[in-house]
């Protein structure tokens, strides 16, 4: 594998109406498809041979977009790149965060939640983050890599990527709909 792209899924409906979905379906809006489609158009250019993508229909809409323009045929769904369970916020609006959560932190201008009934903590996160890069590498993929995922679940394939701690990377990979982060996998000699 020369680089991996890790993109994360166009506008869907619950962005838009700033629901909290975590691992409820959701699906692309309008937005949503046009901005993978110039994602897709950036990564024509890239030598892309592989694309992986979570299960979620936000994702696989997502990843099969960018497929279609890089002339990929298969889709692989990587169940552990499903988002970070958001527990008893799931189907929320984002204002409830503070009213519900007891640990909550703003970080980029983003309120993150770590605890209560059924939240995945972001430790967690981060350990699936790494398994799936360790499996990643064993599939010795010839060209570049596209994993289609979700903002939380992404942060942490970034920080575990780049040999940074779950809360680095809550600070330095924020990212948007549609938009592209480039990692160097740290690989042990």
């Amino acid at each position: 594998m020369s680089k991996v792209y890790l993109v994360r899924h166009g506008e869907c409906t619950d962005n838009k109406q700033h629901i909290l979905n975590g691992h409820r379906e959701s699906f692309l809006t309008a937005l949503g498809r046009k901005q993978i489609k110039e994602t897709g158009q950036k990564l024509a250019d890239k030598k892309i041979t592989a694309i992986f993508s979570s299960p979620l229909a936000r994702t696989l809409e997502s990843a099969k977009i960018i497929a279609s323009l890089n002339d990929i045929e298969v889709v692989q769904i990587v169940p552990s790149l499903i988002e970070r369970d958001f527990g008893f916020l799931t189907g929320h609006p984002t204002l409830d965060i503070k009213r519900l959560a007891k640990k909550v932190e703003i970080i980029n201008g983003i309120e993150y939640f770590f605890s209560g009934e059924g939240v995945e903590s972001f430790p967690k996160v981060y350990k699936r983050a790494q398994s799936f890069w360790k499996k990643l590498v064993t599939y010795n993929i010839k060209g570049n890599v596209v994993v289609v995922t979700h903002g939380d679940i992404g942060m942490m394939l970034k920080a575990s990527a780049e040999g940074w701690d779950w809360q680095t990377g809550l600070h330095k990979a924020f990212w948007k709909n549609g938009e592209i982060l480039e990692v160097k996998l740290k690989t042990k000699k």
